[in-house]
């Protein structure tokens, strides 16, 4: 990779960090996930975006053709790679342990770019940056200071997968596990079918989803219309939307008004054209990402912050697509919950909560993605949250 731009300099940086070979291994056994089945793949590629993203900066040999979100991927890559080479060996093999573990099994690289992205932040801010946990293995991951006034930040990735009753990932291996028979039953039944689904508990275990498919391929080969159960309502009707084709682009759009935003959706469509499967799911429950997020930084408060400074939990809400992010900010969902967290006593050594997601991550624009960068809530009840030298940190973004 000769005469590379910046974009290319920093995977080259960031490769020799990780080690080539690692890299490669880990694109190879992604490559096998994104072969797994229709959704699973494509949710495989949507969690492992960077990975893909820094793949196709080396397939581009670091030229100028690779678009805005790669390189801003890349730009986070460079600050991994910088931060290596100032760090004393000690510090420099800790992050080096935990750049190989973010290529390992189900982790991401989220984590570690949300830790570099909150650093460079607040060095935009005006703050000096010390990375704690990596030179004296802190339990906070930065102490941030400007004058003479510190403050420590504690980075968090949680999942929404937490807060969901039933989690996508089983939804995805439910449907790529059933479309096969989906398909050769619409080969003898043409036409358009809705099978809705009500989970009072949504899916528990991998034997719950068993059983669920179980279900659904009894009752389509005994042609029955309803199957009743405590842990599932299945109910299976004619496709009737008003005005809707079945190949119409604005099917999906359709089915989503009609279930809301929670439901989970998929739409079979049979050979030639000769009919279309709906599935509709929704658990009994409403999801509670934001509860989730706040039942991780009551973790967080009093584990990972001393008290003895300021503190701020950064929070990085990951699998969430941009209707559902937006969702969480425009209803005021998540300031509601972040809001009470703070007059919990848990919260005594906070002083501000921020809120990202992959939208800030990717460094898209409103309303996709919060303005600012984050979502920021401070806590009017800790004792620096008037501090002037914090003001620039802490200060609400709403």
């Amino acid at each position: 990779m000769d005469d590379l731009t910046p974009t290319g300099q920093a995977l080259s940086s960031f490769l020799r960090l990780c080690g080539t070979r690692v890299f490669e291994k880990r694109l190879a056994e992604l490559g096998r996930r994104t072969q797994s089945g229709a959704l699973q793949g494509r949710a495989a590629q949507q969690r492992h975006a960077l990975e893909f993203a820094l793949a196709r900066v080396a397939d581009s040999c670091g030229s100028q053709r690779v678009g805005t979100a790669e390189r801003r991927i890349g730009d986070f890559a460079r600050c991994v790679a910088t931060l290596a080479a100032s760090l004393p060996p000690l510090a420099r093999r800790r992050l080096k342990d935990l750049v190989e573990a973010a290529l390992d099994g189900e982790a991401t690289l989220v984590p570690l770019f949300h830790l570099v992205r909150t650093a460079e932040l607040h060095k935009a801010r005006g703050y000096s940056v010390r990375f704690c946990g990596l030179l004296d293995e802190a339990a906070h991951d930065i102490t941030i200071a400007r004058d003479g006034v510190e403050a420590e930040i504690a980075c968090e990735t949680i999942s929404a997968e937490e807060g969901r009753p039933m989690h996508r990932g089983d939804w995805y291996a439910l449907v790529d596990r059933i479309n096969p028979e989906l398909q050769t039953w619409l080969a003898a039944h043409p036409g358009r079918y809705l099978l809705k689904m009500t989970l009072p508990e949504g899916v528990t275990s991998g034997e719950h989803l068993a059983e669920l498919h179980r279900r659904i391929s009894d009752l389509l080969q005994a042609e029955k219309r309803q199957d009743h159960s405590e842990g599932a309502v299945l109910k299976l009707d004619p496709l009737v939307l008003a005005g809707a084709q079945a190949t119409a682009p604005g099917l999906s759009a359709q089915l989503r008004a009609q279930f809301g935003r929670e439901a989970h959706l998929a739409v079979t469509t049979g050979a030639e054209g000769r009919g279309v499967f709906v599935m509709a799911a929704r658990a009994g429950r409403e999801d509670e990402v934001s509860a989730a997020v706040c039942r991780r930084m009551a973790i967080a408060a009093p584990t990972r912050l001393s008290g003895r400074k300021p503190g701020i939990l950064a929070m990085f809400l990951d699998d969430l697509d941009r209707a559902e992010w937006r969702a969480l900010r425009t209803t005021l969902e998540l300031e509601g919950a972040a809001r009470r967290f703070l007059t919990d006593p848990s919260a005594r050594p906070v002083v501000a909560i921020t809120c990202a997601s992959r939208m800030e991550l990717y460094g898209l624009a409103e309303p996709d993605a919060a303005p600012g960068g984050e979502l920021r809530f401070r806590n009017p009840l800790h004792p620096a949250s008037k501090n002037a030298a914090l003001a620039a940190a802490v200060s609400s973004s709403l």
